[in-house]
Formats: C-alpha cells, structure tokens, sequence
C-alpha cells in the first residue's frame, strides 16, 4: 500500500494532479481542495491510499491527513466506492462530515451529487465509530486535552470514572489547552462542587 508520496508537482488538472516521484510521473485523483494548493515545480508531500480494481489502480491522494482518512472511512460503507467519497470531500471537509454524522444531518449528507436519502441513511448509520467527530473536527496540530482535566478532577479528590463522566458530560468537542481550567470549573459545577 501507497501511504504517502514526496515529490515535485508536475501538472495540476480539474480532479487530478501528476508528481514525479524517483523520475517516475505519479497520477494522483485529488479534491479542489487540495489541488487548489497545488502549484507546479512545487515540492509536495501527499497522503495518499491505492485503490485496486480488477481494471485498475488508482492512487488518491491529499495534502491532509484526516481527508486521507475520511476518504477512506467513507468507502468502508457499502454503496460508497471511491468516486463518490471523493465527491463528498470535495463537498465538505472532514471536520463538517463528522460533524453532520455526529448530529444525524442527513439534509447536509444528501448535498452532495450522487448521495440520496437511502444512502446518505446508511452513512449516518454506519459511520458513527469510524469518523470521530475529536480526530476529525480538531484543527491540525492541536490535541484534545480532556486527558489533563480528568487528572485535574482525580487529583482533587474523585475517582477516574467520575472525573470522566463529569467532563463528558460538559465538553463533547475536542479541549485545546486555553480551556483546560474553563472545562475544569464547569465539571467542577456540574458535579455539584463548590470547589474551583
């Protein structure tokens, strides 16, 4: 398998773009997302996944990681194959497809070119562990820091699995570190503490 590939842009097309990799031009179906960043005798690193069909082999690939990995999620539903998952990330971003399974959006789903209510039902259904709404939805480079608050919590008294339930219950998105001690007062309140 094709993970990722290094090298220099050579054409950037409507759906595509080629990049030489060792002297050899690598064919690569992208989103305009990513092509729009594209600019030829551009160095570029890609993320990519092989397709492998009877009839072909088609390389996809993408300038983020978590596209990479929706892409992919996204085909493991049946009826979705690799040209309508690129449709749908073509459409949205990561971060609003997990948002739209998370919240059981099916209008936003059925937005997208080749998607009707059947399938777009099956998507909601069967993506519900397989697009984390945390991964997709934080901003690259940044980590969930609910981790710190839990530790917070235990250390000031109450047991992990309390700890976990209280943040769970005041923060569903990911914690940047700004707000470690916000998350950590309104835990503290929902648990019914005076503390903090």
């Amino acid at each position: 398998m094709i993970a990722q590939l290094s090298g220099t842009v050579l054409s950037v097309r409507g759906t595509s773009t080629v990049v030489e990799v060792g002297g050899v031009g690598m064919l690569v179906q992208s989103t305009p997302a990513t092509l729009a960043e594209l600019r030829v005798r551009q160095e570029v690193r890609l993320h990519t996944t092989l397709v492998v069909r009877e009839e072909s082999l088609t390389l996809f690939g993408f300038l983020a990681e978590s596209e990479r990995d929706a892409f992919e999620a996204l085909q493991s539903v049946q009826g979705v194959g690799p040209r309508l998952a690129l449709a749908m990330l073509s459409v949205h971003a990561p971060e609003a497809l997990s948002r739209a399974v998370a919240d059981g959006d099916r209008k936003a789903l059925e937005n997208v070119p080749g998607i009707g209510a059947k399938v777009a039902a099956r998507l909601l259904l069967e993506l519900g562990g397989k697009l984390s709404l945390p991964d997709a939805a934080a901003p690259a480079g940044t980590t969930d820091a609910r981790g710190q608050v839990e530790e917070a919590l235990v250390a000031l008294g109450w047991n992990a699995k309390a700890a976990a339930s209280a943040v769970e219950a005041v923060a569903t998105a990911p914690i940047a570190e700004s707000e470690v001690p916000a998350t950590l007062k309104a835990a503290l309140q929902a648990m019914g503490a005076s503390r903090g």
